[in-house]
């Protein structure tokens, strides 16, 4: 029985076997206030069933002679809230965190003062959070769920979060499972942003599901966790893409296998190719290039205003791996493009066909820069593996086994109460 059916089962055994005593039996010879099992309910004072204040200690209290001898409170999933008995025993409140919008049920036993003991159980309920953290998922459906080995997961919070306490909450709620399982950790873009990836690439064939997952749970004050959003993804053949800016070639590579090498033209001084390990992140069959997007003046002599077809792009800022029928004297011999990869309509057509959204290009060799990280594409593998983690609010990597159809499994973070 998978995490949550079994909680469930454990809270339906829990209503199911446990008795409502006094429910029409005194027991004991003592009578309703004698020794013996007696109705305690009209003795214990427990919050209303509905609307309970999740920002505030939930109290159950006992009238004067009487005493409470254990309090337990159950979450949805079957957890217990901690709590403490005050030393009198006339009081218990919970010292754990209550969820917001969210059922529980109270399992309260108790003395008379006379000998007389009993319990029964009764539901509360929290009152929905005023303010909700919602998330954003990707990847987006561009790669019509089957992307490559280097597609990175991705959250866009509603809410920028910015201390590390809250970061922490955040991810809490949110899990990765994968099959096969593999090590990962979530980095902290930036107050609204996170990125998950594996140590390595991902598997070939794995499959991966994301969830945002823990409604009314606190993330910081007045703030808890909306409705739960989940994504699942499948990740194809494992295809790595090398190109040598120094040789002018471009080795494909399937599943550790040499498919194909292309002649290639690469970036010219002062236009190099960004160096680093990319990630495709669309393809059109047609692309319109104009020089003034990348800062060359119209009318200059380096300006270009083109329909460029076959266009596999690595960078939001216009990289572009595509067909260049112009420069085929030049391709594998020498670099004259503005940044892109070039190489001739038949070999374009054939790279477009061969590579999907998620699949990883590599450029060495180049003079240009080193891909960011950040924000102009996926240059979420030029990062190590040891910076990565300590980019993670709770500081440690997550183990992703389970099943992708289940998330209530070990290895994935779960709600701590």
């Amino acid at each position: 029985m998978h995490g949550v059916a079994r909680r469930r089962a454990v809270i339906v055994a829990f209503l199911v076997l446990t008795p409502l005593v006094g429910a029409g039996c005194t027991g004991g010879a003592g009578g309703p206030f004698g020794a013996g099992t007696v109705d305690v309910r009209p003795l214990v004072h427990v919050p209303a069933a509905e609307g309970v204040d999740p920002t505030k200690p939930l109290t159950v209290t006992a009238e004067p002679g009487s005493r409470l001898t254990d309090v337990t409170l159950i979450g949805p999933e079957g957890q217990e809230v901690a709590g403490k008995l005050a030393d009198d025993q006339r009081s218990w409140q919970t010292t754990g965190l209550l969820w917001a919008g969210t059922k529980y049920l109270v399992r309260v036993a108790a003395d008379n003062g006379e000998g007389g003991r009993g319990e029964f159980t009764a539901p509360v309920a929290t009152a929905p959070g005023r303010a909700k953290l919602t998330a954003e998922l990707g990847p987006d459906s561009s790669g019509k769920g089957l992307y490559g080995v280097g597609q990175p997961l991705t959250v866009k919070l509603s809410e920028p979060i910015k201390d590390s306490a809250s970061r922490k909450e955040v991810e809490r709620s949110l899990r990765v499972v994968s099959e096969p399982a593999v090590t990962g950790a979530w980095y902290w873009v930036d107050d609204r942003n996170l990125h998950f990836r594996p140590e390595k690439y991902w598997p070939a064939h794995a499959t991966i599901k994301l969830s945002f997952d823990r409604p009314g749970g606190l993330i910081a004050d007045g703030l808890y966790v909306g409705d739960p959003v989940s994504r699942s993804i499948r990740i194809g053949d494992r295809v790595e893409v090398l190109i040598d800016a120094a040789a002018d070639y471009l080795t494909y590579r399937r599943n550790g296998e040499v498919i194909n090498t292309i002649p290639v033209t690469t970036g010219k001084p002062g236009y190099s190719t960004r160096n680093g390990i990319k990630v495709v992140l669309g393809q059109e069959s047609t692309v319109r290039m104009k020089s003034e997007t990348i800062g060359i003046a119209e009318g200059s002599s380096e300006a270009f205003d083109m329909d460029v077809h076959w266009a596999t792009r690595v960078t939001w800022s216009g990289e572009y791996v595509h067909a260049a029928p112009w420069s085929v004297a030049w391709q594998g011999v020498e670099n004259v493009s503005h940044g892109c990869t070039g190489m001739s309509t038949e070999n374009a057509r054939w790279f477009f066909g061969a590579t999907r959204v998620g699949d990883v290009v590599q450029v060495v060799n180049s003079l240009g820069k080193t891909m960011e990280p950040f924000g102009n594409g996926f240059g979420d593998w030029n990062v190590s593996w040891g910076e990565w983690v300590k980019h993670s609010a709770l500081g440690r990597t997550v183990n992703t086994a389970g099943r992708a159809e289940d998330t209530a499994v070990p290895g994935v973070l779960l709600p701590q109460i």
